[in-house]
Parts: structure tokens; sequence; C-alpha cells
């Protein structure tokens, strides 16, 4: 008898698709990562921090905020639906390029389409389509590139990529407040910038991405019922995912309670002389603490074997900073406030990142899994922009805005303890 080692026959090995990741990823490949995720996040914020507004004002400046907040909750909707509908099915895919770059590539190209009508946009009809169309793209993008870092990148490197994924959107942050200062109030180049970045971030990603084929027989017969009901995941079941998608969505209200009426903030409470120059300047030095933290936390965090304190300290810190700005109205208060706003979520979008990686319910479903969680980084869109016009309008203006910002993100700091199985 034969003491040689049994072969595996190749049927009965797992897909690498869906195989546990081990091998650490190259620097090309985090680099693509960052890319696209600078790119998704400066055809987000360069619209929602200042071209969206710009438009608003020349439509109907009495009304500017209501039209701002129903663009915005509008296409809020419709990532609803995008995010967590766009990983199922690149969970499906089996393209030879892989399951993640088709979509990363396709929703570019229907971004950029959407950034054509946006620019033209005379009415608040056309906005809303426009934005809507932006944002099915970028939610597709933003689905597949997610799923790829637990589909590619080890445990005990996940919260550096993620960290360094939080830098990409910071850095996508940053330039869209540049685009809003850079095109001296002329919209339609403002979003013909926007698309050109979004074309040039995906390149490496496209080009250089490792994303193994899934084999055709790895994927079963489709169903309807089956795979709608496949987007509720029981909190009783999984309550480690449960208690992670409440928390991620309570720090993402207050986060966009926070930043949602900046442009405006600083044009009817502080009265800055240059807006736009001010978003700037506030997001210039927000996302350079932001580029600190995410890095210096996700590997701390790798090192240390532990994600909860960290969420929990970087919510009360996003806190602290909705509270400078309640009660120091003043932009010297407001920097410093962008600040410690910076510090915190730099952490928080690091460390909170791999802690969802490890309450996934299954390695098959990563990007469907990953999409039901972005919900809880979409909804608040939706009601973000309403609570914010009702406190401005209704209930004690800016003020009362903010304390309720802080007060949300305390309840998210305290809550990520119900996460038992993550430390």
């Amino acid at each position: 008898m034969s003491d040689a080692p049994k072969t595996v026959p190749p049927a009965a090995r797992p897909a690498a698709a869906l195989a546990e990741p081990t091998q650490r990823v190259r620097a090309s490949w985090t680099a693509g990562v960052v890319g696209v995720n600078w790119g998704i996040n400066t055809v987000f914020f360069a619209p929602i921090n200042v071209l969206i507004g710009l438009q608003a004002t020349a439509i109907d400046a009495p009304n500017k905020e209501a039209i701002l907040s129903l663009v915005t909750a509008f296409g809020a909707f419709v990532s609803l639906v995008a995010n967590p509908l766009s990983g199922a099915l690149s969970d499906r895919t089996t393209s030879r390029f892989g399951r993640r770059r088709p979509w990363v590539l396709g929703g570019a190209l229907v971004v950029v389409v959407a950034l054509l009508i946006m620019s033209g946009a005379t009415t608040v009809a056309i906005m809303v389509a426009g934005w809507c169309l932006v944002q099915a793209g970028a939610n597709a993008m933003y689905a597949a590139i997610y799923a790829a870092i637990p589909d590619r990148v080890p445990l005990e490197q996940r919260g550096l990529v993620g960290g360094l994924a939080a830098m990409g959107q910071t850095l996508g942050i940053l330039t869209g407040a540049a685009v809003g200062f850079v095109i001296a109030g002329n919209v339609p180049f403002g979003y013909l910038l926007c698309a050109g970045i979004l074309v040039l971030s995906v390149l490496v990603y496209v080009f250089r991405g490792d994303d193994p084929a899934l084999p055709r027989d790895a994927v079963g017969r489709f169903e309807w019922r089956k795979f709608l009901a496949g987007f509720w995941i029981s909190p009783v079941k999984y309550p480690d995912f449960g208690w992670a998608w409440l928390t991620r969505f309570l720090m993402f209200v207050g986060n966009q309670l926070t930043i949602v009426y900046l442009l405006f903030f600083l044009t009817d409470v502080i009265q800055h002389p240059d807006p736009a120059g001010g978003v700037l300047i506030l997001t210039g030095a927000y996302a350079v603490t932001v580029v600190i933290t995410t890095v210096i936390a996700g590997k701390w965090s790798d090192r240390a074997g532990k994600r909860r304190v960290f969420v929990a300290g970087s919510s009360a810190m996003i806190a602290c900073a909705a509270v400078i700005m309640a009660f120091a109205p003043t932009f010297p208060a407001a920097l410093v406030g962008a600040v410690v706003l910076g510090a915190g979520f730099g952490a928080y979008l690091a460390v909170d990142f791999a802690l969802l990686t490890q309450v996934l319910p299954s390695s098959a479903s990563r990007g469907k899994d990953l999409g039901v969680i972005n919900i809880a980084a979409s909804l608040p869109q939706v009601i973000a922009p309403t609570l914010a016009f009702l406190a401005v309008t209704y209930f004690g203006g800016y003020r009362t805005m903010f304390i309720v910002a802080a007060a949300i993100g305390l309840l998210a700091a305290v809550l990520v303890y119900r996460i038992k199985s993550v430390p």
C-alpha cells in the first residue's frame, strides 16, 4: 500500500473565490481598493457638500434646504436597494474577470452618465433623477469593492486594509470639497471634473485587481424566492450581526447630522465670507486627522486583537465633535470640531469595518451581507436630512441638530458592547 498523500479531487476543493484568505494582499491590490474608494466618495461628497446646494440655490434660494434634503433623500432610497442587490448579484457573478471587478467597472460607467445628466440639470426633477442614478451606480461599486476585502484579505491584515480603504474615503471627501472650491460656482464643470476623477480612480483595481473567478458549478440554481429571502438576516439567529448593524446605523445618523448642512451652517450661522472655501478648510482638517487615525487605529487594532474598545472610543469622540459645533458656533471652534470629528470617524471607519467582517454569516454571501450592513450607512442619508430639516426649521435650529447628533453617537458607543463574538 502506498504512503503517498491522497490528492483531493478538484470538485471537492472549495472555490478560491470562496475560501477564507490566508495570504497577505499586495500593495498594488490595496492601492486599487483605495483608489476606488477615493473615486466613489468624490462623486458622493462634491455634490452633497457643494454642487447640489449651489444648484438648489440657483433654482429656488428660499427653499434650498428643502431641495437639498429632497434630492439626497431620494438618492438614499435608491442606495438602500442598489447596495445589497448589487452585492448579492456580485456574489453569484461567474465572469472570468472575477466576481467584483465587473460591478466596479459597470457601476463607474453608470455614474459617469449620471454625472453628465446632473451637469445640465435645471429643475428639481432632473436633479432627483440624476442623483438617483449616481447612487445606483456608485452603490454597485461600493458593494463590490467592500466585499473584495474579506474575499482577499486575511483577518490579521484586515484592520490595516480597512483603515487604508477608509483613508481612500477621506481623500474622496477632501477631493469633493476641493472640487467645490476650485470650480468658482461653475456647477457643470464640477460634475465633469467628478466624472474624470472617477474614471481615473478605478483603473488600478480594474486592470490589476486579484479577483478569482467563481466557477459556474459553485453557484446554485437561481430562485427568486430564495434570493429575496436571503436579504433578511435574523438578528435572533445572528445577534452580533444585528448589533453591528444597529450601532453602524446610529453612528452614520449622528455623523450625517453633523455634516449634512455644513455649507448652510457656514453661510447662515457663522456667516463665513467664503462658505465654499470654509467647507474646504474644515474638510481638509477633517481629512488630515482621518488619514492619520485610520492607519494608526486599524494597525493598532490588528496587533491588539481587539475591536469594540476602539469602536466605542471613536464613537464618543464623534459625539464630542457635535457638542463643540452645538455650543461654539464660530469658525475656529468649527475647525476644532472638524479635527475631533476626523480623529474619531477615521478610527471608527477602520476598526468597525474589520469588526463587521468578523460577524458575517457566510463566506459565500459576503457581498449580500455587507450590502445589508451598508443599508445602515445608506438609510441615514434618508433619515438625517429629514431630522436636520425638522431641527433647523422647527425645533431650535442648528444647536438642536448637533445635540441630537451627539446623543445618537454616545448611544452607539454603549451598544457596541452587546457584540459578544468579537473582543
